[in-house]
């Protein structure tokens, strides 16, 4: 592999690891933020995002939390899929990419994305159905709303996946008959 191709992979390395760090701080706000919002609401307003639901928790309790498990889950799964791109990238070989564990690695990262665009989905659908019951959720839109993008990012990694194991079979295929 070429220095200018090795320096690429390392850089895009390094970027996965700031996405992660930054959507692992992301999660961990809403976390802490979603805590004060039930034991101390007066304090929402400093915390991160000032993601403040206290006027949907007084209209109806089952919004709110409902809202806000579509919110931390999302935000959960995307840190999760960013350290699982780490992982793969970490211990590819360069040499030899079409081994077993990256098959498996970019399969699980195109269903953790494909997770994350279809839950992505259905928290905007309900959020909107949730404003026909005079509920308001304009200012969550934030969090779902490049949803289409995750669920054909996750068929076009699936893809991926598929060829890659292929390609591992067909490796593995040549390997025995050499």
């Amino acid at each position: 592999m070429s220095k200018t191709n090795n320096f690429v992979f390392w850089s895009l390395y390094i970027v996965a690891w700031l996405i992660f760090v930054g959507l692992s701080i992301e999660a961990g706000g809403l976390i802490v933020n979603f805590f004060f919002s039930l034991y101390n609401p007066d304090l929402v307003h400093n915390l991160y995002q000032k993601l403040d639901l206290s006027a949907m928790y007084q209209q109806s309790k089952w919004a709110f939390y409902g809202m806000y498990s579509f919110i931390l889950f999302i935000a959960i799964l995307k840190a999760v899929m960013f350290y699982m791109v780490i992982r793969l990238m970490h211990n590819m070989d360069l040499k030899k990419p079409f081994s077993t564990f990256v098959a498996k690695q970019i399969m699980l990262v195109s269903y953790f994305t494909l997770g994350i665009g279809l839950l992505s989905y259905i928290a905007r659908q309900l959020a909107e159905n949730l404003t026909h019951h005079d509920i308001v959720t304009d200012h969550l839109n934030q969090f779902w709303e490049d949803s289409q993008a995750f669920i054909l990012m996750g068929a076009v990694i699936y893809i991926i996946a598929t060829i890659f194991k292929k390609g591992v079979d067909l490796q593995n295929e040549n390997d025995l008959t050499v």
